[in-house]
């Protein structure tokens, strides 16, 4: 909560920039706490690591000092943001608690990994069956995202260079 609220403060860029990889390595201390170490590692590795560096790159090609806003025109993002984030709060209640023994995740999902995973994977490590079978596209997509995220940062890198050069 910490860096978000000193993020919106903060007018300097590279310090927001630095702020975000922070609260990338904080959310990635609170997944290794709920025992989830592969999401954990990749918001170490893709918060933390590559959005840092894009972010920076970024910067690179831009100013490093936010330009003030209009009032009124920051109460419209203002609005938007605390709707979205009520409707997330709001879907949080249905959310079963954290570690209790009856959500239903310990009674069909977790059971039918451990009987089935060998099985229909042959994998025998049950976390690998898990990342590489069961929630494949999930991981796919993720490198999905983080490979047109890189694209698209050498291709505006690659614009301005070329556009540099044809100004000289």
């Amino acid at each position: 909560m910490v860096t978000a609220v000193a993020a919106i403060r903060l007018r300097d860029l590279f310090a927001v920039v630095m702020l975000f990889g922070i609260y990338s390595l904080v959310s990635a201390s609170l997944f290794v706490v709920m025992d989830a170490v592969d999401v954990a590692f990749t918001e170490a590795s893709v918060g933390a690591g590559v959005a840092t560096v894009f972010m920076l790159g970024t910067l690179g090609l831009t100013t490093h000092r936010e330009k003030t806003p209009i009032a009124h025109r920051a109460l419209l993002p203002l609005l938007v943001v605390t709707i979205t984030g009520a409707a997330l709060v709001y879907g949080t209640y249905d959310i079963p608690r954290y570690g209790d023994p009856a959500n239903p995740i310990h009674h069909h999902v977790a059971p039918r990994y451990i009987e089935d995973s060998l099985r229909e994977t042959s994998v025998p490590n049950i976390v690998s069956s898990v990342l590489a079978s069961y929630r494949g596209y999930d991981t796919l997509g993720e490198t999905t995202v983080v490979f047109t995220a890189a694209i698209g940062v050498l291709v505006l890198i690659g614009g301005r260079r070329r556009r540099s050069d044809k100004d000289q």
